[in-house]
């Protein structure tokens, strides 16, 4: 049995962001961020706390091979450990336990 998820349309920034990732970046002018240049703070906030609809957004933007690459080179620094560990299955990773560590003991 298919189950179909119906997303509830996202209502975006002129620059392309969904406004719903607002709560995300609060330190940031949200109609300012632009997608392509500042591609690595919009993958880190979305991968790490956006929903569903926000996460199929992400994955039109950007190219599957992008967001795997990012989460193997910086996930397991920036990301929440939940997020990470997500993430790391999910693109089938394998990331050496001393990355996981900052201390090398």
């Amino acid at each position: 049995m298919r189950v179909e998820i119906q997303d509830e349309p996202l209502e975006f920034t002129e620059k392309g962001i969904p406004v719903s990732l607002r709560p995300y970046f609060q330190e940031y002018d949200l109609e300012k961020l632009d997608p392509e240049s500042d591609a690595f703070t919009v993958m880190e906030r979305a991968l790490a706390w956006g929903d569903f609809a926000e996460l199929r957004w992400l994955f039109r933007i950007y190219p599957y091979d992008e967001l795997r690459s990012f989460v193997e080179q910086y996930g397991w620094r920036i990301l929440p450990w939940q997020s990470f560990n997500y993430w790391e299955n999910y693109f089938g990773l394998y990331v050496p336990q001393f990355r996981t560590r900052i201390w090398p003991h």
